[in-house]
């Protein structure tokens, strides 16, 4: 089964995913061609970036000849402007330039950008151009927002697509069934998100600038390109939302944003502590409706890697999205039970050995899981021995004091590991000269190892006087003909 590993260490956004994509080797005519099958006067520019270092694919939308830009990139540029394009309604007033944040590609409504040609009054003289006018902090972009009835101007139309003009845009493209499924899945899932936090209908919700031109072009080539991967199954990583706020046009917001936290219920996040929106919503929404799972880098003959980049080049981090594409390996058994064990490790070569062995008895009547010693050769040539501890994670502390009082160590070294143990059941068998128990191990309800306990075997051979091989010998042979 071929899989691909989508790892979002800094977040995830359309426009990322696209270069990732290009990255790893869906040709760059083929989401040219997906383009243009949108009829909706976009194109692509694809290029090679460096982010802190790392060579990657950059994917940029063009609408009219203008590069939609990151939202936190227009509210910097717009800072030093004049201001905003506005509408004024008694006291209040409405902004026409709707604004988000990351370092994805910000869409913009084309209808909303034909409003402000036609309507020149209604902006200010040297105001920003409409993709600036969308522009994001880390990889963000504008969420889709509900129509709102008392906001009905000459342009009410011009607020955005709705979720069935949306359907119609990609329903009529000349793509795949299976990708044009998916993309119009994207957007539904982007819509319920927006309908949940805003408490309306899914079809009532409008996509200011989700719905765009940006948006449609990423989320329609993400599907597109994610089928020509050619894969079963995208697994995703824990997703780095970044932290800090975000403008956008209900004000200023806590990162994540509404629409992206709740598109992301169920997912592990994780944050880096950089202040930017690193997850955008349409970046939540495809990584919500493609991948398949979440975890960890799963085992796989690697083929091939693709970094697609953001807009941002952070100091702090590569401002990338990796993609890796390969068969995927059995996994180990999900049905051995994995816990966490303690490592506890000391190197001593100054201990008289007959107090080794006292010390390994009194960690074992502390709880120690195993103790064990191996022979080493320790600095300035002395042979010494490694003493090494399993115990479960809540003794570590109190193991570790045994050993600084019990021992001449200075340091005791400490780590925690995974393992997987089979699962065990104890067995009692008759023999002629007593009770005898047995430690029986199964995988997957099979058995696959046993073994007589060694203290009720030498017990037994203390008391009667017979060889210890003969007591282990009886109890293995009863217990084997027990299974037949």
């Amino acid at each position: 089964m071929r899989i691909a590993y989508l790892d979002c260490f800094s977040g995830m956004s359309g426009d990322m995913f696209l270069g990732a994509l290009v990255d790893a080797g869906v040709p760059e005519q083929l989401l040219q061609q997906t383009v243009a099958a949108l009829n909706i006067g976009a194109r692509l520019e694809i290029s090679q970036v460096k982010r802190n270092g790392i060579r990657a694919t950059k994917v940029d939308v063009y609408s009219n000849g203008e590069k939609d830009l990151p939202r936190d990139m227009y509210w910097e540029q717009q800072a030093g402007q004049s201001g905003l394009s506005r509408h004024h309604h008694g006291n209040s007033e409405h902004e026409h330039a709707h604004a988000n944040a990351h370092t994805e590609s910000e869409p913009v409504a084309l209808l909303e950008h034909n409003y402000a040609l036609q309507n020149p009054a209604s902006s200010r003289a040297g105001a920003s151009s409409p993709q600036q006018a969308h522009a994001g902090s880390g990889n963000a972009e504008p969420a889709p927002h509900q129509h709102d009835p008392e906001h009905d101007h000459s342009h009410s139309h011009e607020h955005g697509r709705g979720l069935n003009e949306i359907r119609g845009i990609i329903g009529t493209a000349a793509i795949s069934e299976v990708a044009r499924t998916s993309a119009i899945a994207i957007f539904e899932a982007l819509g319920t998100a927006e309908a949940k936090i805003h408490d309306t209908q899914v079809e009532k919700i409008h996509f200011h600038e989700v719905g765009a031109v940006d948006a449609l072009v990423d989320i329609v080539c993400a599907a597109v390109g994610a089928e020509a991967l050619g894969v079963d199954e995208i697994v995703c990583s824990p997703l780095n939302i970044g932290g800090g706020t975000v403008k956008c046009a209900h004000g200023t917001l806590p990162v994540p944003a509404p629409a992206t936290l709740e598109l992301l219920k169920g997912a592990p996040l994780f944050s880096s502590g950089i202040q930017a929106e690193l997850v955008t919503p349409t970046g939540a929404a495809i990584v919500k409706t493609l991948a398949k799972r979440f975890g960890s880098f799963p085992r796989m003959n690697l083929e091939k890697i693709g970094y697609g980049a953001g807009t941002r080049d952070f100091a702090e981090h590569a401002n990338v999205v990796r993609l890796t594409v390969g068969e995927a390996q059995p996994e180990l058994s999900t049905d051995i039970p994995q816990d966490v064990v303690a490592v506890l490790e000391a190197n001593i070569d100054d201990l008289n050995p007959q107090v080794f062995g006292y010390v390994m008895d009194r960690l074992f009547e502390q709880g120690a899981l195993d103790v064990f010693g191996i022979p080493v050769q320790m600095k300035k040539n002395r042979p010494g021995m490694l003493l090494t501890v399993l115990c479960r994670t809540g003794d570590a502390s109190k193991l570790t004091n045994l050993i600084f009082t019990e021992t001449t160590t200075l340091g005791v070294r400490l780590r925690e590991e995974r393992r997987q143990a089979l699962a065990r059941k104890w067995v009692t068998v008759k023999t002629r000269w007593g009770d005898v128990r047995l430690k029986v191990a199964s995988m997957n309800g099979t058995i696959t190892n046993y073994a007589p306990e060694y203290e009720d075997c030498r017990r037994i051979a203390m008391e009667h006087h017979v060889p210890l091989k003969s007591v282990m010998q009886d109890a293995l042979r009863l217990y084997i003909n027990s299974q037949h």
